[in-house]
């Protein structure tokens, strides 16, 4: 039952960001299946954290206990950068730089000075 509610809400999902662009540059990724499920997945997980953070807040739970999942959310952030920025990599740079597009090289330095700061 889960795994078709879950299922259902990848559709809809996908569904509703079938030809959505960024509205900076134009462009999207289209991404597999297990691409997309993989990223929504930490997405929900990060998702439930917050909110079970805002529970202890709401129950006033004692600091350190806040602060100990806090961590954790913010882990589990970085693990959801890690695995796009190589997905990004593996993907969009490649094709890219096969291309001939050399101005993806200097959109990933900056992207990776943000990450680095």
């Amino acid at each position: 039952m889960q795994d078709e509610m879950k299922s259902k809400k990848i559709k809809d999902t996908e569904a509703a960001l079938e030809g959505a662009v960024c509205p900076h540059c134009a462009r999207i990724k289209v991404r597999s299946s297990g691409e997309y499920k993989k990223l929504i997945n930490r997405l929900n997980r990060i998702e439930g954290q917050i909110r079970g953070i805002r529970g202890m807040v709401e129950k006033n739970a004692y600091c350190p206990d806040i602060l100990v999942q806090s961590a954790a959310v913010t882990a589990a952030v970085h693990a959801f950068n890690r695995e796009l920025l190589a997905n990004h990599i593996r993907s969009c740079v490649s094709e890219d730089i096969r291309a001939g597009k050399d101005e993806t090289v200097d959109e990933l330095v900056k992207l990776l000075e943000k990450f680095m700061k």
